[in-house]
């Protein structure tokens, strides 16, 4: 739709305010003598001074009604939209202008309409997600609890009557106290990612030294189930600027996530390289891998995927959402795939320090 910008229409309306009374006078002079003559003198000239008031009214009318058509309604209604939206009404419908000022506000107020759909939907899904977070992740602790319990009560009344069963049940105990103490930890630093208040504590670090103190903390979890960490491939001085203990989490959870997925006597590659402008890090395990579904949900908050993926390989469905934020809120992204040769492939990349 074409608009005038209100400069152009309020000269337009001057110039018709000033245009119609004589026109409408050497028109009620022509009437009077047939003739557009003006030095030809007239009986009366009262046809002429009628003709000029009435084209000055009709001018007046026509710009009255011009202003309130472009001008006043639109205003109006916009006023009225206003506090639709601030009684939380969004469905408004702004009428249309041909002033330019006015149709560029009106533009504004869809373009902000729309944003707050967003925004609101975008809240009620969170809530949503929260929701489900807090009633899922109360469903694992309640697990754990319950049998906590049940072997601390077998301890207390002496169902456990001999060092073998005794020993057992306390080693029982340390497993769910710390799996207990792991789901607690996830959902806490899920919480803090997820409102964006994990403050970076940025320092010059080596990402090849944060892989390889995780694999360090992990290597006895892999040597019980017989599983070899392959790191031909970490090189040195892959500096990035970020959070070593945040990145150590993520870094983690990767890894933790692979050797509980990776069958026995299996093999983990974990790669870190420095490319021109970004380091890149790999792990890849030689397990069952994920499946189409998984590629498209592994990320999702308390999301286990297929059998191989469930709650029984431990964790609460939170450690790859954790890793993926994290890397994020260092510039970074974090995506999944599968080998051609079978099993997962984490891979993601940081931005390198600009002194690298």
């Amino acid at each position: 739709m074409k608009t005038i910008r209100i400069r152009k229409f309020t000269i337009l309306c001057f110039i018709m305010i000033l245009m119609f009374p004589w026109v409408f006078y050497v028109g009620g002079h022509f009437l009077e003598t047939k003739s557009f003559n003006l030095g030809i003198s007239a009986d009366s000239k009262i046809i002429q001074i009628v003709a000029g008031v009435t084209g000055l009214l009709l001018a007046f009318l026509i710009v009255a009604v011009a202003m309130r058509r472009f001008i006043l309604i639109p205003l109006e209604k916009m006023s009225t939209s206003v506090r639709q939206i601030a009684d939380g009404d969004l469905d408004i419908q702004l009428p249309s202008s041909k002033i330019s000022e006015i149709a560029e506000v009106q533009n504004g107020f869809d373009v902000m309409v729309d944003s707050l759909k967003k925004s609101i939907q975008k809240q009620v899904e969170l809530e949503a997600e929260r929701r489900f977070v807090i009633t899922a992740v109360a469903h694992d602790l309640r697990t754990p609890l319950f049998a906590l319990r049940g072997y601390l009560d077998g301890l207390e009344q002496g169902i456990a009557d001999s060092p073998e069963k005794k020993a057992k049940y306390l080693a029982v105990c340390k497993e769910k106290s710390a799996q207990l103490d792991r789901l607690v930890e996830d959902l806490f630093t899920f919480a803090k990612t997820e409102y964006q208040e994990m403050e970076l504590s940025e320092k010059m670090i080596d990402l090849s030294l944060v892989l390889k103190n995780s694999i360090e903390s992990l290597s006895l979890q892999a040597q019980q189930k017989g599983i070899s960490i392959i790191t031909d491939q970490l090189t040195s001085d892959c500096n990035i600027k970020g959070d070593a203990h945040l990145l150590g989490r993520a870094m983690n959870n990767l890894i933790d996530n692979a050797v509980r997925h990776t069958p026995r006597n299996g093999k983990i590659f974990i790669s870190c390289n420095r490319e021109v402008n970004q380091v890149t890090f790999t792990i890849q395990d030689t397990g069952e891998g994920f499946s189409t579904e998984d590629l498209q949900q592994v990320f999702e908050p308390l999301y286990r995927g297929e059998t191989s993926r469930n709650r029984s390989t431990g964790g609460a469905g939170l450690g790859l959402t954790i890793s993926q934020r994290i890397i994020r809120q260092h510039g970074g992204e974090l995506v999944v795939g599968n080998a051609p040769k079978g099993g997962a492939v984490i891979r993601g990349w940081m931005p390198l320090t600009s002194d690298s």
